[in-house]
């Protein structure tokens, strides 16, 4: 029987040795053999970094699936936690430690009741999260093939431990980055009426980007759109041929997403050319919104209160999560789990609370268990 203890040392050792996105090759191993030493099924289906594991009850029901995410981020750990990160520059600082954790509790609790299982569960042990695209090196696979749900979770650390934060529909936006190119025509930086100078163009680009969230958006929709570089120029008496644009668009609503990029493009271009000068524009699409079954949230507010947590209203966020390329394929669930109240995510001082961890595992194979007899 999975233990507290077990898990909070199962949780130290992964937050102890964190592994950036697709190189989680010690942590793949890890999870390995700490599912075989539990007789989990490890499914033969070829992943560089990251598995599948799959527990089937011994009573008919639905294929479900729970996303486990395992990747770490090039952040360097400022707690003073005893089990700190050993690997410089590299942190655990979105929570995964603790959602590979939670994943490999769940994994062994249902295949410690698999007499009470209705149907199969399988667990994606996802790499690459963190690099928006993750999903894809799972879904490239067989692993998807036959599930009719999928769940996914998240550490939440603006709740206290035992609360589980449900919302149905939009609960995390579409993540677009853009790259603008502008060109005009270098010179000596006291004749700029020799060249066309296209610093001014990018300026009046990333003020006029604005009015796209506040001018063509409907303004009960979460919408933003950041330009997080601007370069141009090497030397302080040229005015150089090119300058370049960088940044994200976040948007919770489908048509919202495709209004943005017809925009975006139209007012580059357009305002390059009243410079003078020309833009080149690149849309680099990401994940959808990640957006929750009606059905399922319902389910999980349902089972969370039946099991005696805390329900609260998840928070909507304009941050992204790749669990959204799965929902395109079957409807799904994504779901918060309070991890005690501190530092937010993607910060050195980031941390989890281990007294989460027990009660994340109770919650998921309830939930997992549940659904299976209810869809039985």
């Amino acid at each position: 029987m999975i233990q507290e203890m077990d898990l909070m040392e199962i949780f130290y050792w992964f937050h102890r040795h964190p592994e950036l996105s697709y190189e989680e090759y010690d942590t793949t191993a890890q999870i390995k053999k700490l599912l075989k030493a539990a007789d989990v099924k490890i499914l033969p289906i070829p992943m560089e970094t990251g598995l599948i594991a799959e527990v089937k009850g011994e009573k008919d029901g639905p294929l479900q699936a729970l996303r486990c995410d395992i990747d770490a981020l090039p952040i360097t750990e400022l707690t003073d936690l005893p089990y700190a990160s050993k690997c410089p520059g590299k942190m655990h600082a979105c929570g995964h430690d603790f959602h590979i954790t939670a994943g490999i509790g769940t994994a062994i609790w249902l295949q410690e009741h698999k007499d009470e299982l209705c149907g199969t569960v399988r667990f994606f042990f996802q790499p690459g999260e963190e690099s928006s695209l993750g999903a894809w090196k799972v879904l490239e696979t067989t692993a998807l093939d036959s599930v009719t749900r999928v769940w996914g979770f998240h550490s939440d650390p603006t709740n206290l431990v035992n609360a589980i934060g449900i919302r149905e529909g939009a609960v995390a936006a579409a993540v677009d980055r853009f790259v603008i190119t502008i060109t005009g025509v270098g010179c000596h930086g006291a004749h700029p009426d020799d060249g066309v100078d296209p610093i001014p163009a990018a300026a009046a680009m990333v003020q006029a980007f604005q009015t796209i969230v506040t001018r063509n958006i409907n303004p009960f929709h979460p919408t933003l759109i950041s330009v997080t570089r601007l370069e141009a120029g090497n030397t302080w008496n040229v005015i150089p041929q090119t300058a370049q644009l960088e940044g994200t668009v976040r948007t919770m609503d489908r048509q919202d997403r495709c209004l943005f990029e017809k925009r975006l493009k139209a007012i580059a271009e357009q305002t390059a050319s009243a410079y003078g000068a020309s833009a080149e524009v690149e849309w680099i699409p990401g994940p959808p919104a990640v957006c929750n079954d009606a059905e399922m949230a319902a389910f999980a507010k349902e089972t969370a209160e039946a099991e005696g947590f805390q329900t609260v209203p998840e928070e909507q966020s304009l941050g992204g999560d790749d669990f959204s390329f799965y929902m395109e394929k079957v409807p799904g669930c994504y779901i918060k789990i309070g991890i005690g109240k501190g530092a937010t995510i993607h910060q050195p001082t980031f941390q989890v609370d281990p007294a989460a961890l027990m009660p994340a595992v109770r919650y998921l194979s309830r939930l997992l268990l549940r659904w299976g007899e209810e869809k039985g």
